[in-house]
């Protein structure tokens, strides 16, 4: 019993860690398409960075504090700081979000839609496209 109550006071009397002021702040993107279901496909990209971030494949999120940019500087997630992010997928309308960063709970949802696909009894078949070497041969 002493030892528990030991624990508590010791519990009680150490300081609080302070957070690293030079710390990100996470923002998590959670990609959808129109019925809700996760793209699972889908990748994040910052425009100034050069990588593509692939999303979990269960959820369709994405979470990050920091990206690391072409010129080795970081950009790290800061309160009031405005994000950009591209969000595209094979068979999607890709997005464009600016989104600014609170101080906690950053979830960014992101719906993505279908691109509309012509079906092939849309296509006209007479349409013929010449090309440069096509000669026709009399």
């Amino acid at each position: 019993m002493r030892f528990i109550a030991a624990l508590i006071g010791l519990a009680i009397a150490a300081p609080a860690l302070a957070a690293d002021p030079d710390a990100g702040i996470p923002v998590k993107v959670i990609v959808t398409d129109v019925d809700g279901k996760p793209v699972t496909t889908a990748v994040v990209r910052q425009p100034q960075e050069a990588d593509r971030h692939k999303v979990n494949t269960f959820d369709g999120s994405w979470q990050a504090d920091v990206l690391y940019l072409p010129d080795g500087s970081e950009l790290v997630f800061k309160k009031g700081s405005t994000l950009e992010l591209e969000i595209s997928a094979p068979g999607y309308v890709n997005s464009h979000v600016n989104y600014v960063i609170r101080g906690r709970k950053n979830v960014v949802p992101i719906t993505l839609e279908a691109m509309a696909v012509p079906k092939l009894d849309d296509v006209d078949e007479g349409v013929i496209v010449g090309f440069k070497h096509d000669v026709s041969i009399d």
